[in-house]
């Protein structure tokens, strides 16, 4: 389990890639939610009536505990490596995260229980809805520490959907960059901050995922299907910088990008496209998401009931 959460951690840290799919993907998505959910008022009841070793089980404290140590563990660890290779092989990164993207989508779509006329439409709007969020303009997040409780919230609500990376959301208010500033440095006032947003947006938007995933669930994962199809075109590794803007640190920053094909992307840029090494890339993503899938359920089969004695 903590080497599952260490794979979501190391997800949730890169824009467009979600951690909730690397969950999903292993098979804890739901035992993970669960988790999360058990933690309500009448926990607290209940750790005051039978104790903290009740209150422990009711929650699943081991595996929570465990992912949740991964997930820590793997924000301080590959935050600084994350911003090292995005700022020196840019391509190569975003088109590994475009085969693990693209792998996953194609994973959850086959975890469709049903494809009825309400999965398709959920899809499609799925698709729409992260198609327009990749079309919004990053802006100057305001420079507040407080201000990272807010981001801790909403990012973590995307966090735990498969689909929706709470990385790109911070990426989106302009929060990414003090983000991974406050991993780094670490800078603990503002991760308290921060940390205390998650544990709000976490706990209650929980509650309401569950609901949705036990009464639509699979109108709910087409949804979150169409959320992946929909995010390749912020992951597509070649882009044009048509308009860039300064931002609040007086830096010049691309503010409009449009999606190219290599041979363009040379032309405008000047620059190599490395289009042979990205598409290894891409099958490399492709590669490890299958192979987790594949792995996981060897280790289902290994785990399953032994048979009955004669």
């Amino acid at each position: 389990m903590y080497l599952k959460g260490m794979a979501m951690g190391a997800a949730d840290v890169v824009p467009g890639v979600s951690g909730g799919t690397v969950a999903f993907v292993t098979g804890i998505y739901d035992d993970f939610l669960n988790s999360l959910r058990s933690i309500r008022p009448a926990t607290v009841k209940l750790l005051l009536r039978e104790g903290p070793g009740a209150a422990w089980l009711a929650i699943n404290g081991n595996f929570l505990l465990a992912v949740v140590a991964g997930i820590v563990t793997s924000l301080f660890s590959f935050a600084g490596l994350i911003s090292y290779c995005l700022q020196t092989y840019p391509l190569l990164v975003w088109s590994l995260f475009f085969g693990l993207i693209l792998a996953s989508a194609l994973y959850m779509f086959r975890q469709l229980e049903t494809r009825g006329s309400g999965e398709w439409v959920a899809l499609v709007a799925g698709l729409l809805i992260a198609w327009l969020i990749s079309i919004v303009r990053p802006t100057d997040f305001p420079p507040y520490d407080w201000m990272l409780f807010f981001a801790g919230a909403l990012a973590i609500c995307a966090m735990i959907l498969p689909g929706i990376s709470g990385s790109f959301i911070l990426l989106l208010i302009g929060a990414y960059p003090l983000f991974l500033h406050a991993l780094k440095t670490p800078d603990l006032v503002m991760l308290s901050y921060f940390l205390a947003g998650c544990i709000v947006g976490l706990l209650s938007f929980s509650h309401f995922l569950g609901w949705l995933l036990r009464r639509f669930r699979a109108k709910t994962l087409a949804l979150l299907t169409g959320f992946l199809f929909g995010s390749l075109s912020v992951i597509w590794p070649w882009k044009e910088v048509v308009q860039t803007r300064i931002n609040s640190r007086g830096e010049e920053v691309p503010f409009i990008q449009n999606n190219v094909l290599p041979a363009v992307y040379e032309q405008a840029t000047g620059l190599d496209s490395q289009w042979p090494a990205c598409v290894l890339a891409m099958l490399v993503g492709i590669t490890l998401v299958f192979g987790i899938e594949w792995l996981a359920a060897k280790l289902a089969q290994g785990s399953g009931p032994e048979p009955a004695e004669k």
